[in-house]
């Protein structure tokens, strides 16, 4: 009877050791793959910018080309002089209620 429970202390223990290292080694994975993943955060948001800086350079190239009369961007010309209108006629609308 005490040799069984000898057995199974043992038995127990060494399980616990085991379990102990897994849960070591998953720690020492967890660290790691959070600090990769802040990594690639990072790099996203720079990728992000880029990307944003890149849409605005298009898009500007897009409208210089339509004011210099390039016949392929006369759309985006017509619709950027409305957008424009627009807004002056909200800023005049604006001064007219605040009483100016």
């Amino acid at each position: 009877m005490l040799q069984d429970l000898e057995h199974n202390f043992s038995l127990l223990e060494k399980k616990i050791l085991t379990i102990s290292k897994n849960y070591q080694n998953l720690d020492e994975k967890y660290v790691e793959l959070k600090q990769e993943h802040e990594e690639l955060k990072e790099k996203y948001e720079e990728e992000r910018k880029k990307n944003q800086v890149l849409a605005e350079e298009q898009k500007n190239i897009k409208l210089y080309s339509a004011i210099s009369g390039n016949p392929d961007h006369n759309r985006l010309m017509k619709n950027h002089i409305n957008r424009l209108i627009k807004e002056v006629d909200y800023c005049i609308a604006e001064l007219q209620n605040s009483g100016l």
